[in-house]
């Protein structure tokens, strides 16, 4: 009894400090949520979600208050036990849509100047659990792709 008591204490305190996660939300948008929840812990401010425009998505866009770096962030959640790492799921192709996205953010915002890199988080959340089983942070994991690199 107090050790759930205890659990769920500790499950509201890292709601109301880095973000609570719908569970009646696709699994898909689950995995965004816990992917947004580990880079608060990890000291980075959540600017932006599922930001998109005409031409594609970017997942998470942080920024690191230290270094003042724009990340923009791939999340990639896979919900079922067959083989294979969520990572492996951002391709070329998927690499040159979030960096055509990323810059046109950056142009939007007129940031153009600013130093930017390219994260990706893994999430595996399978079927029926109220958590995410592992979720891996890959720092750097590409750089700008496609005919309009970033420098």
């Amino acid at each position: 009894m107090v050790l759930r008591l205890l659990n769920r204490l500790r499950d509201r305190y890292l709601d109301c400090r880095y973000g609570a996660i719908d569970l009646s939300a696709p699994v898909g948008k689950r995995g965004e949520q816990a992917a947004a929840r580990l880079l608060r812990q990890k000291r980075l401010v959540v600017v932006a979600e599922s930001e998109s425009d005409r031409g594609g998505e970017i997942d998470l866009i942080a920024i690191d208050p230290k270094s003042r770096v724009v990340i923009f962030v791939e999340v990639k959640t896979h919900s079922t036990t067959k083989p294979g790492h969520p990572a492996d799921r951002v391709d070329e192709a998927k690499q040159g849509r979030v960096t055509r996205a990323a810059l046109r953010y950056l142009k939007r915002k007129k940031l153009l100047g600013a130093r930017c890199r390219f994260d990706v988080v893994a999430v595996w959340w399978p079927s029926g659990l109220a958590e995410p089983e592992r979720i891996e942070h890959y720092e750097a994991a590409f750089e700008a792709a496609g005919d309009f690199q970033m420098f």
